[in-house]
């Protein structure tokens, strides 16, 4: 029995037995307890129920092509490139890096889980099987880099169209790819670019999308974080719906950024910005200083007024913005 095969027949949350598990993959019930072992050392909360038997505390649903596929409008399935759902990869971005010279535009990698999917600045993201979404995406631009000033503001715009399509409105962007609610990290974005200055380039843009998270997620993570489970009363929308409205909204929101730039965003960002009038503390590698967030321009720097009166703008991947007085 492979371990997704044990994840799916868990997934209505009811208790099956481990013989009836071993009957139905045609294994031992040492093979089954194998695999429970496997899915728990990758951060899934099975539960051994008394007098037998394992159970997930929740229902849950894997990701099928075939399904997100479906929950498309037929013209956008039809213009969407490759759409592939990987078990087990090492990060959904690497695996469009690599492929990416021979793949059509708008193609589209979601992972199950990940070995070493990462965040802004190389920083790991954590992902268990069966709980989350992650999801990279291949565009193509012919503008070059030029073109390219706020795309990650972009994508966090069209993140949060998605949200609310989904039923939650109470989440922010924190600049420049941070996506929270209540002051927890709820999805991460990460935009990693290749090609001309002046030509065609292309961006792989990476999303993570909390929609179910175990107690032992919440104790390893370096922040606090949250997920669309907590934010809708407990019961998340389907995995599967999740990823189609994403992806109907990024195609949508990025034919307006190749006609518009960011500046066809820049409204809508301010609506969602959790950092302006804010007073915020900016780290950078060769200085520190405090001032007050004042939204963005239209090339998506954040606009920071410090706190001796000097208006600058920070475009810079290097550093790192916090609310004064958190950690």
């Amino acid at each position: 029995m492979l371990a997704r095969d044990l994840l799916e027949a868990l997934a209505g949350g009811e208790a099956v037995s481990g013989a009836a598990l071993a009957r139905q993959a045609g294994v031992t019930r040492a093979a089954v307890w194998k695999q429970i072992e496997s899915l728990r050392l990758k951060g899934v909360p099975v539960e051994a129920r008394v007098g037998g038997g394992y159970r997930l505390p929740w229902r849950t649903e894997l990701l099928e092509a075939a399904s997100i596929r479906a929950q498309l409008p037929p013209e956008l399935a039809h213009d969407l490139g490759l759409l592939e759902v990987h078990w087990d990869i090492d990060s959904t971005s690497s695996e469009l890096q690599r492929r990416q010279h021979t793949l059509d535009d708008n193609s589209i990698v979601i992972g199950e889980m990940q070995s070493a999917g990462r965040g802004r600045r190389g920083r790991p993201w954590l992902s268990p099987p069966g709980m989350n979404l992650y999801l990279s995406m291949l565009k193509r631009f012919d503008n070059g880099f030029a073109a390219m000033s706020g795309l990650s503001l972009a994508v966090g715009v069209i993140l949060m169209r998605t949200l609310d399509d989904l039923g939650v409105r109470t989440a922010g962007l924190k600049w420049p790819n941070d996506v929270l609610a209540g002051n927890a990290k709820l999805a991460g974005i990460l935009v990693e670019l290749s090609g001309e200055y002046l030509g065609p380039c292309s961006a792989i843009i990476g999303i993570g999308v909390n929609i179910r998270l175990p107690d032992s997620l919440h104790e390893l993570a370096e922040q606090p974080i949250t997920d669309l489970a907590a934010l809708r009363g407990g019961e998340p929308p389907g995995r599967n719906l999740v990823a189609a409205t994403l992806i109907r909204h990024l195609v949508d929101g990025l034919r307006a950024f190749e006609r518009h730039g960011f500046a066809g965003f820049v409204d809508d960002y301010a609506q969602y910005d959790l950092l302006k009038g804010e007073p915020l503390r900016i780290f950078g590698a060769q200085n520190e200083f405090t001032g007050t967030g004042d939204g963005v321009d239209a090339r998506g720097a954040l606009r920071v007024i410090r706190d001796d009166g000097q208006a600058v703008a920070i475009d810079s991947a290097d550093v790192s913005v916090r609310k004064q007085g958190r950690p």
